[in-house]
């Protein structure tokens, strides 16, 4: 509740100064408080930064321990108009791809040439029927060839062609009528709706087609489009479209080291980079002085992830290119690492992803039992400072009650004083013009 002062109404003093330097005194301890909050503040926000970095670490760690990561296979093919592409599942190996015929659309290119918007030189309704089966549509024109251009690539008839009307004269045009897709299934025809017959002169017919082609000698493959998805497993083939019947490309599948190189340098690099973070954080000079320093938890989860580099079974990895040096920092020599993969593939594999022995599969331990959500040592160490922040959050709210109530009495004892100090005052004056006048009158 606050209360009113008469600041120097009877003493002449500053006394809401004084309240205030009285205020300043008093407040010393909440303002430690204060201080002690800021410090943890920057302590949570040090260890949510590095906990993001080491569960990153460890989803990275965990990509590199599936298979996948050590079977990159480069595809490539000895014809450029017969491309090839591998994924994760490919194998090594190789085959030949003979092309027999490349996909091709479904094509009608009409006889008749006339205005775009001559009434009647074409059906009201025409009708287009699908050879796939499917039930026949018909579609609404206005007896223009544009008319009928316009019906047929309208989304909402959902023809599944495109049409386009090609000029050949002074307002001379030709229909064209192709289907969108490549593929025997995409044959169609378009007659009058009334009588059946032919539109515009009848058509030259381009047959639509799959793409076919032969592996090694006899195996026969076809795709309605000219990509062969999974020709082999994980091996996709695409056909240019002017790709030349008879041509023959030799695809080969081999493995790729520099891929599994870059990942294994990715997860390296990962690692230095957080470990500079902690040797940032944990500082102890006492000049630059970490936000971290003297955190033995977060001086232990460096030592466990620089660990892992040692297999535990009294080998090293230095063979693989991958050591630490004197920095207390790991180091990878890609030259190294691609000769020993390139020797034994699976064996390098086993040797990073073995469970318990594995470099790889010991940094994602180490990470997991630092940032696991529950028990990880830096989820304990946020949780411990959230909880420090949340106790010094009641502390200075307690301060600020407790100031609140220093400040209303200081201010009524000042202002209790004033009031004395200004009856006092009133009382001399009242006694000495009382002793003025008795000494007149005598």
């Amino acid at each position: 509740m606050a209360t009113a002062s008469i600041s120097g109404l009877g003493s002449g003093l500053d006394t809401a100064s004084i309240i205030e330097q009285f205020m300043q005194l008093e407040a010393a301890s909440q303002n430690r408080l204060r201080s002690r909050q800021t410090t943890e503040k920057s302590v949570l926000s040090a260890l949510q930064s590095l906990n993001t970095k080491v569960a990153a670490l460890a989803t990275r760690a965990g990509d590199l321990l599936k298979p996948a990561a050590f079977n990159a296979v480069t595809a490539t093919s000895s014809e450029a108009k017969v491309a090839v592409s591998a994924t994760t599942s490919a194998a090594p190996g190789s085959f030949s791809v003979r092309v027999d015929q490349t996909a091709a659309s479904h094509r009608l290119e009409h006889a008749t040439a006339v205005g775009t918007t001559t009434a009647g030189t074409v059906p009201t309704t025409v009708r287009l029927d699908r050879l796939d089966g499917t039930t026949p549509v018909a579609l609404a024109t206005d007896g223009t060839l544009g008319g009928l251009v316009a019906a047929i690539n309208d989304p909402a008839n959902a023809t599944g062609l495109r049409a386009t009307a090609v000029k050949v004269g002074t307002d001379q045009f030709r229909l064209v009528v192709e289907s969108a897709t490549t593929g025997a299934a995409g044959d169609f025809t378009l007659t009058d709706a009334t009588d059946g017959s032919a539109l515009l002169g009848g058509a030259t017919v381009r047959q639509g087609r799959d793409a076919r082609v032969t592996i090694g000698d006899s195996i026969v493959a076809t795709s309605t489009s000219n990509t062969f998805a999974d020709l082999v497993p994980g091996v996709t083939v695409t056909l240019a479209a002017g790709a030349t019947t008879g041509t023959t490309s030799d695809v080969v599948l081999a493995r790729d080291p520099a891929a599994t190189t870059t990942a294994v340098k990715g997860l390296v690099d990962a690692m230095n980079s957080l470990l500079a973070d902690i040797d940032t954080q944990t500082k102890t000079s006492s000049t630059a002085k970490g936000v971290l320093a003297g955190d033995a938890g977060v001086r232990s989860v460096r030592e466990s992830l620089l660990a892992s580099v040692f297999p535990g079974d009294g080998t090293s990895l230095a063979d693989l290119g991958i050591q630490t040096d004197r920095y207390g920092k790991l180091v990878l020599d890609e030259a190294a690492f691609k000769k020993a993969y390139d020797s034994d593939p699976t064996a390098v594999q086993a040797r990073l992803t073995a469970t318990d022995t594995g470099f790889v599969a010991r940094v994602k331990a180490a990470a997991d039992v630092a940032s696991n959500r529950e028990t990880g040592t830096l989820t304990t160490a946020i949780t411990g400072s959230n909880a420090a922040i949340s106790r010094l959050d009641d502390n200075i709210a307690d301060w600020d009650l407790r100031l609140e109530l220093r400040r209303t009495a200081l201010t009524r004892q000042f202002t209790a004083l004033e009031t004395a100090l200004n009856q006092m005052n009133s009382q001399s004056s009242w006694l000495a013009g009382q002793l003025s006048s008795l000494s007149t009158g005598s």
